[in-house]
């Protein structure tokens, strides 16, 4: 049976633990729905849906049991410009269409790619999304529909209960061990604030979660190249975007809990669950490190937890919303608080002057990119400043050890990469005009990487016979010699040649590993 549809066999306690992990993260999720859906001004509904179709398909099938899935404010952002001009039936073919691309990405086995986001750029998306997730909690301490806060009395009670709620976790995780922390601290401070009739912000503020099942539909959109050239751009942001969420989302929780996840299938099911909720009415998703977090502090190892959450989710929209819409926000602020401080790697502040500085700033910049604009953009840079470091990095190393001359000849015995960053420095290793006439480099010790490798050689031969001299190759590899000789290059290469490795591309772009 494969990981996927894999049951394993819980004892009646961790499956106690696993449902009421899917509780807490239920009712985290309402208000976050919420505000999300607002964010892409769509209906509420259209966020819950969401929440409960994507979270129900992704717990199925995703690539980590634990992980939650669902609306999500990195992707609602992105969608309101293309509601606000057409609609939200435009949206929800866009979703169905990023799907289909999610699908696409797992099939070409895309996510494996997500092992290239080195450390710091790691360090740098949870310590972003820590601080986005505080700030969002933010706009609760204030005044519906305006940016002014509460007043005092108000505002100093929402801050009590949050913190209270917060102290409730932590006490409860260090010593309950019979019902999830942050579930405790909701109920807690719930029935203080129902129970003493307090009146301060609950999620019914918000807006009604009260609805039906979601019904099949079919987008409204005309079926025309037109509007494809309207959605696809959108749908290939969301995809791009949902996708390094999850995948990122997948490692730090698969980290967290000492355990493998599965990218490719994490693609699969992400796609697959935006092209459901596109056609059942839901703004489409992806993975949730905030919920997530709570799922994986709660004791949610397993699928059970994503797919309680998800039932759960439902039976609020269905049955429960009367009650769930009586819950205080300060309670729910307060898990998020918590959330917060479990997200944000303090070991950052620690060891920012122990590594090297390009790391320190691209840990920085990620950070403030994920404040600034959003978690997809700042992964981007982060892993295109870090491969920029280390391909600058790597061009310094080519050099050449002391020279072996002799009466006719001189053998240049090189070290280090040769690719389109150490050009310059390899080409000025060598003095063609000052060299006798015989000249030997020897690649023993050097890799060539890359064409502008190939044609930095062809470049220096070309410098030694226009200085009437002759240049020789030696342990050049057999896929460089190849290129070579197909390119019609006329560099004199020995007969000595070293087999075991290969350049990295050839000149079709094709990706070569020998």
């Amino acid at each position: 049976m494969t990981q996927a549809f894999a049951v394993p066999r819980l004892s009646v306690a961790q499956t106690k633990t696993e449902v009421l992990s899917g509780l807490t993260v239920a009712l985290a999720l309402v208000p976050e729905a919420v505000a999300f859906a607002f964010v892409a001004q769509v209906n509420p509904l259209v966020g819950l849906y969401a929440a409960f179709i994507v979270g129900l398909i992704t717990a199925l099938v995703g690539g980590r049991p634990g992980m939650i899935s669902g609306a999500t404010g990195a992707l609602a952002v992105v969608m309101v410009s293309l509601v606000a001009t057409h609609g939200v039936e435009y949206l929800f073919a866009t979703v169905v269409l990023m799907g289909i691309l999610q699908l696409l990405a797992g099939a070409f086995k895309l996510g494996k790619f997500i092992r290239m986001v080195p450390h710091p750029v790691m360090l740098g998306f949870v310590n972003g999304l820590a601080i986005v997730i505080f700030l969002a909690q933010l706009g609760q301490f204030k005044v519906s529909g305006t940016n002014d806060w509460m007043p005092t009395e108000p505002l100093s009670i929402m801050l009590g209960l949050s913190f209270l709620t917060m102290a409730i976790i932590w006490f409860a995780s260090k010593y309950i061990k019979a019902i999830p922390a942050p579930l405790l601290g909701i109920l807690i401070v719930s029935g203080i604030v129902i129970g003493f009739g307090i009146d301060i912000p609950r999620v019914g503020d918000l807006a009604s979660i009260k609805g039906g099942l979601p019904d099949f539909h079919i987008p409204t959109v005309p079926a025309t190249l037109e509007t494809l050239e309207i959605i696809f751009p959108y749908s290939l942001i969301l995809a791009a975007i949902g996708l390094i969420e999850s995948l990122l989302t997948l490692n730090l929780v698969a980290e967290i809990t000492e355990s493998k996840g599965g990218a490719s299938q994490e693609c699969f099911a992400q796609g697959t669950a935006n092209i459901v909720t596109g056609f059942f009415g839901g703004m489409g998703g992806c993975a949730m490190i905030g919920q997530s977090m709570i799922n994986v502090n709660s004791g949610g190892r397993t699928r059970l937890s994503g797919i309680a959450a998800a039932l759960f989710l439902l039976a609020f929209i269905l049955f429960g919303s009367s009650l769930i819409e009586q819950i205080p926000l300060a309670a729910l602020i307060g898990v998020m608080f918590m959330v917060v401080v479990g997200t944000f790697a303090w070991s950052s502040f620690r060891i920012i002057h122990k590594i090297p500085k390009s790391d320190a700033f691209v840990l920085i910049l990620v950070s403030g990119v994920t404040v600034a604009s959003d978690l997809a953009v700042a992964v981007i840079v982060g892993v295109i400043v870090s491969a920029l470091v280390f391909a600058w990095q790597a061009a310094k190393r080519i050099g050449v050890r002391e020279p072996i001359v002799t009466e006719n000849s001189k053998v240049y015995e090189l070290h280090g990469p040769l690719f389109f960053g150490s050009i310059a420095s390899f080409q000025e290793l060598f003095d063609p005009k000052g060299d006798p006439d015989e000249v030997i480099v020897d690649f023993l010790d050097s890799r060539v990487w890359d064409h502008s490798g190939l044609q930095a050689i062809e470049a220096l031969e070309e410098r030694y016979r226009n200085a009437g001299k002759r240049l020789k190759i030696r342990h050049l590899s057999a896929d460089c010699l190849s290129l070579l000789s197909k390119a019609g290059h006329r560099v004199e290469v020995s007969g000595i040649e070293d087999p075991e490795y290969g350049i990295a591309v050839d000149y079709e772009g094709r990706l070569d590993h020998s």
